[in-house]
């Protein structure tokens, strides 16, 4: 047997139907459309609202429903779930366990991740550990957030960056010259001053002070986050498209955390990739945290095709970041075209929705 690599072979998506746009938000706080587009580039966010579903998990779940509908995959032969979240549902159980039970998984183990916005990063390169060790043929690498959830809505700096939303992709071992070919990964210990969450964990337990002192949201520091962030990403892209001979001229898509417009655009730019060649929905997703790159996916799945050489990265806390180089694995213009309407279940938003959404922004 040949070399085992580990290759997309489907991708699946989830977003809550509530939109929470730049005019509602600016009844919320102190801000306005102008403001929020120049700074981030967000124009509308999904919020999941408790009448509509409880917690990430409800999101992951919806997202591997979708996929397994798509890729026909049985249930049962799916034998790992990543789920790669900063907002689990619970300390315990896992969310990992919580999607299982529910996508009646009977054969498949699974854990969480947790990397902040580089999660889904790093968990893409567990996943293909697991294939490359031979021992698992197929599984599910999950990444989202329930940002909404530690968002301080009082906090005009970051509340407008901020939406919920969840996407999986099913990897399967292959010996084909597919799959993800390399990786970089970074963590550095240096981060919490800039970017953390004060209380809530062993460290700071909840308390009535904690929960008065509006400790349990995200508090950041914008401008050393955006510096670290976009120097990160672009060392970390420039290096992976070096030593496996990627340029401009043959990468056909970055892949970037959706954290700021600016940060995406400057990145890419730093190796001459062009607005075109780079994924982005942050204007109509804002940051899903560990759901940036797989929302991604997701949207753009039409558009890619067998062959297609990506390059990811993603920025978070602690600082941790990286990039990963792959290639892809199908047409994703015939997958689409294998989903009518009815395809979609009730609160599924799909692609279609998405770029008719996108041509009248």
């Amino acid at each position: 047997m040949g070399k085992i690599n580990a290759v997309i072979t489907g991708v699946g998506g989830y977003v809550p139907d509530y939109i929470l746009d730049n005019e509602e938000m600016s009844t919320i706080v102190d801000t306005s459309d102008e403001w929020i587009m120049e700074r981030i580039g967000v124009k509308t966010r999904h919020i999941l609202k408790p009448e509509q579903g409880s917690g990430v998990s409800y999101m992951m779940t919806r997202a591997v429903e979708q996929l397994l509908r798509k890729t026909k995959a049985a249930p049962e032969s799916i034998e790992l779930v990543l789920c790669a979240t900063t907002t689990p549902d619970y300390h315990f159980p896992s969310t990992a366990s919580i999607v299982i039970g529910n996508c009646g998984l009977t054969n498949a183990f699974g854990y969480d991740m947790e990397a902040a916005c580089a999660g889904f990063l790093y968990a893409l390169e567990a996943g293909a550990a697991y294939l490359r060790s031979g021992r698992y043929k197929r599984i599910i690498v999950c990444g989202g957030d329930h940002m909404s959830s530690m968002t301080n809505y009082q906090d005009r700096n970051t509340c407008p960056i901020f939406g919920d939303g969840a996407a999986c992709v099913m990897m399967e071992a292959t010996t084909e010259e597919y799959g993800l070919m390399d990786g970089l990964y970074h963590v550095d210990g240096k981060g919490y001053q800039h970017l953390h969450m004060e209380a809530g964990g062993s460290a700071k337990m909840p308390s009535h002070e904690t929960v008065d002192a509006r400790e349990h949201f995200v508090y950041q520091e914008g401008r050393s986050v955006y510096k670290h962030a976009v120097l990160d990403m672009s060392s970390a892209v420039k290096a992976i498209a070096e030593r496996n001979g990627l340029t401009k001229d043959n990468i056909d898509w970055v892949v970037p955390h959706q954290a700021n417009i600016n940060i995406e655009v400057s990145v890419a730019g730093r190796i001459g990739i062009s607005q075109d060649h780079i994924m982005i929905n942050i204007d109509h997703m804002a940051n899903t945290s560990g759901g940036t790159l797989p929302l991604c996916l997701w949207e753009y799945e039409p558009r890619l095709r067998k062959g297609d050489k990506l390059i990811f990265t993603a920025f978070g806390a602690g600082f941790s970041w990286g990039a990963s180089y792959m290639i892809w694995g199908y047409d994703g213009a015939e997958e689409a075209a294998k989903e009518p309407a009815e395809f979609y279940k009730e609160g599924e938003i799909s692609r279609q929705e998405w770029y008719a959404r996108r041509r009248n922004a």
